[in-house]
């Protein structure tokens, strides 16, 4: 399973449907989500590693060029990989503006390579597979270790968290060892968010035990955490402008709240990335994101029902 904030299976990008061909393997070293830090600390730490993984996947792909991408704000990681290039040629560091989502997959192939990935289809559409660094850095454990995929670098982190690290801890460990780790639980904690705060879904309890996908923890007090009540849709368009699919939440949120589904499908309601800038330009304060995940949902299960 890849490391990624989606848990996307690995063994599916690594197999390449009949007709399609692999040219280049995209490596995800962005990390745009606000806060979380573990795959940085990852490519500095264990950077020999993740290009003697990448060499494993471009091997597995058939594939002759790979590039990581990094944000220009992590100039230590880049710096690192890009000594590292000397000796593996074939690999390209390529440092990418910061910006929100940068680290999505198709953003990440547009900025690399250029190619647009159409509506509903998959990166190999446009010959690129991407994978994360952590990733990369577990298929070198398993190829030249003979390690499962039985540990992941965390982030625990938050505005009023003491001693906010990066932790190398084993799946399934309840995330109250890692606070306490980290400082303990600060007293003004209103929500735990598994993931960053763009992106992240919020958790019941500190008892949840880490899984593959979690790649950090995010602690926020009342005042960072607490929703404003919405007012009613002023169809200003920020939502639209800021989304980067081009698709319109506005409008989406209208056909959800109505019931809409076939509707919602025909304005390509799938193709949302779940990345909450609509929802956090809205000078309203609507739940997009809210209403566009029960969206999908709904119009999801409608597809797989056409399938039976």
């Amino acid at each position: 399973m890849g490391l990624g904030g989606a848990a996307f299976p690995t063994h599916v990008k690594l197999t390449i449907p009949q007709g399609k061909v692999a040219e280049y393997l995209l490596i995800n070293g962005a990390e745009c989500e606000p806060y979380l830090t573990c795959d940085h600390r990852l490519m500095v730490e264990k950077s020999e590693e993740i290009m003697v993984g990448i060499t494993i996947i471009m091997k597995a792909l058939g594939v002759k060029k790979a590039f990581i991408g990094i944000e220009n704000n992590k100039p230590d990681a880049i710096k690192q990989l890009t000594s590292l290039t000397q000796k593996y040629s074939n690999i390209e560091v390529v440092p990418l503006k910061k910006k929100y989502p940068q680290g999505a997959e198709k953003q990440l192939i547009k900025a690399i390579t250029g190619r647009e990935v159409p509506s509903g289809k998959l990166p190999i559409e446009v010959g690129c597979v991407v994978q994360n660094v952590a990733t990369a850095k577990a298929i070198y454990d398993a190829v030249q270790k003979n390690k499962p995929l039985i540990e992941r670098v965390v982030t625990i982190t938050g505005p009023n968290l003491s001693n906010p690290s990066n932790f190398l801890t084993r799946i399934g460990v309840p995330i109250n060892h890692l606070i306490e780790l980290a400082g303990g639980l600060p007293e003004d904690t209103a929500k735990i968010i598994s993931g960053g705060p763009m992106m992240g879904k919020a958790l019941p309890n500190t008892e949840i035990p880490l899984t593959k996908g979690m790649g950090g923890i995010l602690l926020l007090p009342e005042k960072l955490s607490k929703r404003i009540e919405p007012y009613p849709c002023i169809r200003c368009g920020r939502c639209a402008h800021a989304c980067p699919m081009g698709l319109e939440p506005f409008y989406l949120e209208k056909l959800i709240i109505k019931e809409r589904w076939e509707e919602a499908e025909k304005h390509w309601i799938m193709d949302c990335m779940e990345c909450g800038s609509c929802q956090y330009t809205c000078p309203a304060k609507r739940p997009l994101l809210d209403y566009i995940r029960l969206g999908k949902n709904k119009v999801s299960a409608i597809i797989r029902s056409r399938k039976n």
